[in-house]
């Protein structure tokens, strides 16, 4: 669709959040854009399959974005044409006992995409510079030497965890993952309505918690804290993208083009051809098989 470009979501020097759209107006119906949808995803899924065939990169999508910006029903409309097997979502929540007797980044690790796969994180490795500062005490319970109390979690400390984040999506990329990390931009106002009509729905009431209202009264921190790490990790090797959240079929429109138009500038990711052996022969597998 030519109203939505890559350069005008990929964010490629440092910004300013209030400045990014929240909305995305296309000037097509929501059937226009659901249609639109069907076909890109079907494209997505077909190049999902020579991924899987060529087996030399992978593929890490990160979403995040705050309560109700729509990550999990686009999950499930952007990549409904996919082989099962190529790929695998993950959502990462507060972690556990195991996993926080290891550093922050080792869930992540466990949970990269094979060659040849597509991996979704629903909350990515980002909340351990979101919600761990906007609530630093969360870090007292990581268990780090030199961390004693919330004095320590100073921003020398949030220096080296993004120069650490930033050295782990290098290192990936070096190695074939193609990184594309997705920030659902949705605005506080549409928020209340989503939260509203989860209240009013009887059979959305089950999505509801009481902590989404008290995490919405420290928008203003999840903000700040989300422009700080965008400016300083969105890299050529792993970009950001701004996705406007507030209107759902057109944020999941976006990030369909956006991971289709990139990849398919991969011109090297093919089918692998047969040896000359079995193309030389192949009269004779069929020869075989219709004589059976």
């Amino acid at each position: 669709m030519k109203n939505i470009s890559i350069k005008d979501h990929k964010i490629i020097s440092q910004i300013k959040l209030s400045n990014l759209p929240s909305h995305l107006d296309l000037g097509e119906t929501e059937d226009e854009v659901k249609n639109e949808l069907k076909k890109v995803r079907k494209k997505l899924g077909k190049l999902q399959d020579r991924l899987y065939a060529h087996g030399k990169y992978s593929v890490l999508v990160c979403l995040q974005g705050m309560d109700t910006s729509g990550k999990d029903s686009l999950i499930r409309e952007v990549f409904k044409d996919f082989n099962a097997r190529g790929v695998e979502v993950m959502s990462f929540k507060v972690p556990t006992d195991l996993e926080l007797k290891h550093d922050y980044l080792w869930r992540h690790y466990l949970a990269l995409p094979a060659r040849g796969k597509f991996g979704v994180h629903n909350r990515t490795h980002y909340e351990n510079v979101l919600v761990t500062r906007v609530h630093p005490n969360y870090i007292l319970g990581e268990k780090l030497p030199n961390v004693n109390t919330v004095e320590d979690v100073n921003e020398a400390f949030w220096d080296k965890r993004f120069d650490q984040i930033n050295n782990f999506e290098k290192h990936l990329a070096d190695n074939g993952t193609v990184i594309f990390k997705f920030f659902m931009n949705l605005s506080k106002d549409e928020q209340k309505r989503r939260l509203l009509r989860r209240l009013d729905l009887k059979h959305k009431n089950w999505k509801f918690s009481a902590g989404d209202l008290k995490e919405r009264k420290l928008w203003d921190n999840y903000m700040d804290c989300y422009q700080d790490a965008i400016n300083r990790t969105s890299k050529e090797h792993a970009p950001w993208f701004n996705i406007p959240a507030d209107n759902k079929p057109t944020a999941r429109l976006a990030v369909a083009i956006i991971l289709y138009n990139t990849l398919k500038k991969y011109q090297d990711i093919k089918e692998p051809e047969l040896d000359d052996k079995t193309k030389a022969n192949l009269h004779l597998y069929k020869e075989q098989l219709n004589n059976e």
